[in-house]
């Protein structure tokens, strides 16, 4: 049987629409619920979310699906993903949840599930979950009935987490950072953190309303970033996405750094410290050209895996490197954290900063990238890659750029978008090719 509800990053789309409506959240709760009760212990699911309207709704049916098959749950309230991961872990859950549709608008949500390790789950577990979503729920009898609490202090835990990874010899003071949180999750924890740390925090998309998550503020939308840093005279600008598991920075000139020059920053400090492990980092085959090469002149190897956080995770427990991530901005350090941390990242970065004394603009330039571009094509129904004129199109592209360069076209796991990715050293080629195989997918998709 194939997919219906997993993507490459847990369940999501429109709200009120399947697979994201309450009676599909509840059995989603039935059928995790079910998979994850394993020995005779009181059983727990830690639930977060990020600021959504739709996130009461979502909650309160996964509840009702948690506690009907025995289940306990504890409600984090607005946190971010790897919060929910953290605390997973750290609370000896059987199961945590993270109610999100990350960097998507508010009208989409999603949900995202850990096992008790904190780590995302596998595919085997996401098969076996989808299964029983498919089968009557052995329902408990009264008296088994999981309870539902609410904790107040999974801020503050989460916040002594993030600072814990900042180096204790290094503080903030004299610091001016301009962070955006997206109107989403982290919109308290995450200035807290800074402003613990010393920094002057210049805080922006902290006001959540239900709606305008993700909405002209955030990593997927930092205009409001670059003129924030630019007019305020900050050393840097920190932009989160609504989940707060990826991070985008602007320097101080106002200009957008991606995660591929953060992971290539991150990697030569912890090589330099001596705390890097597996020769290298992991990224996605999305990654610019320019990082490969730069790791190579330094002795560094780049493994390549599939596009997804949880590819890049699997590769790098595989390769026993301890950082890795996509150009997006979704940074893994599995030296304190199980899944992508935005703040932990930027963390990261900030202290680089302070140790150095280098100005943003000089040190986040760690190479120079190949001109790139990606496109997306929204579509509706089948299987537009199939479409003999596309295929035409693609090895044209592909016999064209005869070795020169790079083309990965594939179709989204979180979205109905075909994405059509081209990379090589003539810019003008690159967006000529880009829209022609975009011209030729939009048409098959009509």
């Amino acid at each position: 049987m194939g997919r219906k509800f997993f993507g490459t990053d847990g369940i999501r789309g429109r709200t009120n629409t399947p697979p994201l409506t309450a009676e599909i959240a509840l059995r989603v709760g039935q059928a995790a619920g079910a998979h994850f009760l394993r020995g005779d212990h009181r059983h727990r699911v830690v639930i977060g979310k990020d600021t959504r309207l739709s996130g009461y709704m979502m909650e309160s049916a996964m509840v009702a699906g948690f506690t009907s098959v025995g289940m306990d749950v504890v409600l984090l309230g607005p946190m971010p993903t790897p919060a929910v991961a953290m605390l997973t872990q750290s609370m000896r859950a059987d199961l945590g949840v993270m109610i999100s549709a990350s960097h998507n608008k508010f009208e989409d949500n999603g949900i995202k599930l850990f096992g008790p390790d904190g780590y995302k789950l596998s595919d085997e577990d996401e098969a076996a979950i989808e299964k029983l979503l498919f089968e009557a729920p052995t329902l408990v009898p009264p008296d088994k009935i999981g309870r539902a609490k609410r904790i107040d202090d999974a801020r503050g835990r989460y916040v002594h987490f993030a600072k814990s990874t900042f180096p204790d010899r290094l503080r903030l003071d004299g610091l001016k950072v301009v962070l955006d949180c997206a109107n989403g999750a982290a919109y308290q924890v995450a200035p807290e953190a800074l402003w613990e740390l010393g920094a002057e925090v210049i805080a922006i998309g902290t006001r959540p309303d239900g709606t305008n998550i993700n909405d002209g503020v955030g990593s997927t939308a930092p205009d409001v970033l670059r003129e924030t840093v630019v007019a305020s005279g900050a050393h840097l600008g920190l932009a989160l996405d609504g989940d707060a598991d990826r991070l985008i920075v602007a320097d101080e000139k106002g200009q957008i750094v991606d995660g591929d020059q953060l992971m290539a920053l991150i990697t030569l400090s912890q090589r330099d410290a001596g705390t890097l492990r597996g020769g290298g980092l992991v990224a996605t085959v999305m990654s610019n050209l320019g990082l490969e090469r730069k790791l190579d002149s330094e002795g560094l190897a780049l493994h390549r895996s599939a596009v997804g956080d949880r590819y890049v995770l699997e590769m790098m427990r595989d390769k026993g490197c301890n950082v890795g991530g996509e150009q997006s901005g979704h940074i893994i350090l599995t030296d304190h954290a199980t899944t992508g941390d935005g703040l932990v990242a930027g963390l990261q970065i900030l202290a680089a900063l302070v140790d150095t004394g280098r100005p943003a603009s000089d040190l986040l330039r760690q190479f120079e990238p190949l001109p790139q571009l990606l496109k997306n094509v929204r579509f509706k129904d089948g299987q537009p890659l199939e479409d003999a004129s596309v295929k035409t199109a693609i090895a044209s592209a592909e016999a064209e750029l005869d070795g020169s360069g790079r083309l990965l076209i594939r179709k989204s796991g979180t979205e109905p978008l075909i994405r059509v990715m081209a990379e090589g050293e003539d810019r003008a080629q690159i967006e000529r090719l880009v829209d022609t195989i975009c011209d030729a997918v939009a048409r098959a998709a009509a």
